[in-house]
């Protein structure tokens, strides 16, 4: 089979490799209809997940057809259409006990395996481990386009965002970066009813793409968007800011959003480490969160894509084919020239 292989930092490559199989009895084989490439990849690339090891297949999000299955899978079948997201889960250790299969002890110590410690999904074919407990079955209402950003986008910043930063009827939140996964959380604010959604980002075109997403306000980073914000705010800031770039410099501008009392919702992946302000947060109540998603909003979110309630297909910007690989990565990896969020990659 074809898959991106990935050769150290800067190098990747579609090239042939073994064909994924059923290792496990609890193994199911998808074949990869639609995959999409997400900020971690171009993390990896850059040298920032050490884990990541020459000869890795990269990926982690595929909506698919099943093709094999093992002899203790149960829930899945030859023929199935699937999404399968970025953590896999066990269903059976601590971790998956108490709702935290991003830390899967079975698969690892984290759930995030797929381009990570085993292949992943840029590939024709991808071997999915403990399928019954990782799979989800994709309604017929919902197209391969729609489900791909439920693999891991739409669910990071619903979760690691929205719900992490707790936000309720009323508050008013702050998005830093309006990528795909800030306007993943901006798009989801709603649900809990936000009563104002201010986009923060340096890009006009990402700005205007928040404002058709749902946010109410939209700013451009800078010097003065600390007084741009309070201005909508009483005065005080907001009551929830999530960062969603994952640089020292935005999260800064996240906390620096917040009113005394309010969270701080990172969900940026961050590649050095970042000095915090303490002595001025601390007496400021401010609450600081972060994490992997866990994906275990996907079943609300595949129904509220499925009633037309959120509309995960205008993610995706740019089209590619498999064999076009590589023009996939560098359009999305100079998003902001290219006016890029998401990119849709298929056979």
């Amino acid at each position: 089979m074809k898959a991106l292989v990935y050769h150290g930092p800067g190098a990747k490559a579609w090239e042939d490799v073994p064909d994924a199989t059923v290792q496990e009895p609890t193994d199911v084989v998808v074949r990869v209809d639609t995959t999409t490439i997400c900020g971690t990849d171009l993390h990896i690339l850059q040298g920032d997940v050490a884990a990541v090891t020459d000869g890795r297949v990269l990926g982690h999000e595929a909506v698919g057809t099943v093709t094999a299955v093992g002899d203790a899978v149960r829930a899945f079948a030859v023929g199935d259409r699937v999404l399968v997201p970025a953590i896999t889960q066990c269903g059976r250790c601590e971790y998956c006990g108490r709702g935290m299969p991003s830390h899967c002890q079975t698969v690892g110590g984290i759930g995030w395996i797929f381009g990570h410690l085993i292949d992943g999904t840029q590939a024709e074919l991808v071997r999915v481990p403990f399928a019954d407990t990782s799979l989800y079955a994709v309604p017929d209402s919902v197209t391969n386009e729609q489900a791909i950003f439920l693999a891991d986008s739409l669910p990071t910043g619903y979760e690691v965002g929205v719900l992490a930063g707790r936000v309720r009827p009323g508050d008013t939140v702050a998005v830093v970066g309006a990528g795909a996964v800030g306007l993943a959380a901006i798009l989801t604010t709603g649900l809990w009813g936000a009563s104002k959604v201010i986009a923060v980002d340096s890009d006009k075109f990402r700005l205007e793409k928040a404002l058709e997403f749902g946010a109410t306000d939209a700013f451009e980073a800078g010097p003065g968007v600390l007084e741009d914000v309070r201005s909508l705010t009483d005065g005080l800031g907001v009551d929830v800011a999530i960062e969603a770039v994952g640089y020292p410099e935005t999260l800064l501008t996240a906390a620096s959003l917040v009113r005394p009392g309010g969270r701080i919702a990172n969900i940026g992946v961050h590649g050095v480490p970042v000095e915090l302000p303490m002595q001025d947060m601390w007496i400021q109540n401010l609450t600081l969160t972060m994490g992997l998603v866990d994906t275990a909003s996907i079943p609300t979110l595949l129904k509220m894509v499925a009633s037309g309630r959120i509309p995960a297909e205008r993610m995706g910007t740019h089209r590619f084919t498999f064999d076009r690989m590589d023009e996939a990565y560098e359009v999305f990896g100079n998003a902001a020239a290219n006016s890029a969020l998401k990119v849709v990659i298929t056979p």
